[in-house]
């Protein structure tokens, strides 16, 4: 179970997206290219970033945006809906392109 227990008029229970639940302090995240200090908004916007970096597109499967880099083993792997993208695909993005990517708090 992830989430966060909340304690409230007496009752305990679970909220498992802590950042929905009213007067949470959980930060929303942000992915920044770092040269640029641009905030990435959209898969456009992240797409012509990585293939500057000399990703390339995979269009294996309908349900994802995968893109590969021929120089690596690695292969960055996002839900095909932006609103999906989350704080662990950022972080994905990141660890595989040091010093061009950071996650920010809002």
């Amino acid at each position: 179970m992830a989430g966060v227990w909340v304690f409230k008029n007496g009752v305990l229970r679970l909220v498992e997206n802590p950042g929905d639940y009213p007067g949470s302090n959980v930060r929303r995240k942000v992915l920044v290219h770092v040269p640029s200090n641009e905030v990435i908004t959209s898969y456009d916007v992240l797409a012509n970033k990585l293939s500057s970096l000399g990703w390339e597109r995979y269009y294996d499967d309908p349900d994802l945006l995968q893109f590969h880099k021929r120089s690596t083993i690695h292969l960055i792997s996002l839900p095909r809906d932006f609103s999906k993208f989350k704080s662990m695909h950022m972080f994905d993005i990141v660890v595989k392109n040091r010093n061009e990517f950071e996650v920010r708090d809002v």
